[in-house]
């Protein structure tokens, strides 16, 4: 006797939602507050393209079209707030960037458990340290008058830097600081990585007489590449998203001519000076740059190596 099995029905969508319901209300609050947060306040990114009143509201302001992207695009503030904000972010992608993954590969040489805890831990305080704690303590590390680094410099018979207020030294304090506040919490990741790879390639490898080096370079870098190259891809899409707080703490009158970028323009442009829809325009302007950068960076990865974000 031949018996015929009866193929199983695939369940649906609402049949998968509910089998899946607890995962589903897991879910919940992160989708909320994506939806609240993030989508819901797309509603006014049209008033880049309205001149904006407050007394009108979104809906009844009139259209301008692209008369603020043009406006902007010719002001002579352009090309400065355009150059400052490519320099600080090619200066953290190319010096911040790498530093987390040269420190996660020292950290994972250290054979002593308890040193390996150690230098981990302290190097991640900083990153439980609000921005505006982090830019007092360099302000104070580099202050002319108690500054331990003019102090430094005094003492060898220099003359003291007031480095935060000179724009030849603002751009060295920021990154500086930036790398201090983000090297243990960017090694954090690619120390998750290293704990992923066959430690049987370290023995192969061992075996056949390869040095440390040899095995950083050819077991360890290529088993975190992907995960390198995710957060390298991720970078690129934040590169023209310099932060308006910290620039703001740090930043001066004396050194707008290399710290001024876009997000503080959008804040003195939208915020002190009421012109909600020119900041706009401004701010959707750096949004559509980035989101052009991380999708060029990301068919480049995919082409020459094989990893992309999809």
């Amino acid at each position: 006797m031949v018996t015929t099995s009866i193929p199983r029905r695939r369940p649906n969508v609402f049949q998968r939602i509910w089998r899946d319901r607890q995962l589903w209300v897991l879910l919940l609050p992160g989708l909320a507050f994506f939806l609240i947060f993030r989508y819901g306040p797309m509603y006014g990114l049209q008033i880049a393209f309205k001149k904006y009143s407050p007394f009108l509201g979104v809906d009844k302001s009139p259209w301008v079209g692209l008369q603020y992207f043009v406006q902007f695009a010719k002001s002579k503030d352009f090309g400065m707030l355009f150059r400052n904000t490519v320099t600080l972010s090619l200066l953290s992608l190319f010096i911040n960037f790498p530093a987390p993954i040269v420190f996660a590969l020292l950290l994972n040489e250290v054979r002593q458990p308890k040193a390996k805890k150690l230098f981990q831990t302290v190097s991640y305080l900083p990153h439980f340290l609000s921005v505006v704690v982090v830019c007092s303590i360099f302000m104070d590390f580099f202050s002319p008058s108690v500054g331990l680094v003019n102090r430094i410099i005094t003492s060898m018979g220099g003359k003291a830097i007031f480095f935060v207020a000179s724009p030849r030294w603002y751009r060295f304090v920021y990154i500086v600081s930036d790398l201090w506040a983000g090297l243990g919490s960017g090694a954090i990741i690619y120390l998750a990585a290293l704990a992923g790879v066959d430690p049987t390639l370290y023995e192969a490898a061992s075996i056949d007489g390869c040095t440390r080096f040899k095995m950083v370079r050819h077991i360890t870098l290529p088993s975190i590449l992907p995960t390198v190259i995710t957060m390298f891809l991720l970078s690129c899409g934040r590169l023209l998203n310099v932060g308006a707080d910290k620039t703001l703490l740090l930043y001066s009158p004396l050194t707008y001519e290399v710290a001024d970028v876009f997000s503080t323009y959008v804040y003195r442009v939208g915020i002190t000076k009421a012109n909600y829809s020119f900041a706009s325009a401004v701010g959707m302007f750096t949004s559509i740059l980035s989101a052009g950068v991380l999708l060029m960076a990301n068919a480049v990865s995919r082409r020459t190596t094989g990893e992309s974000l999809w």
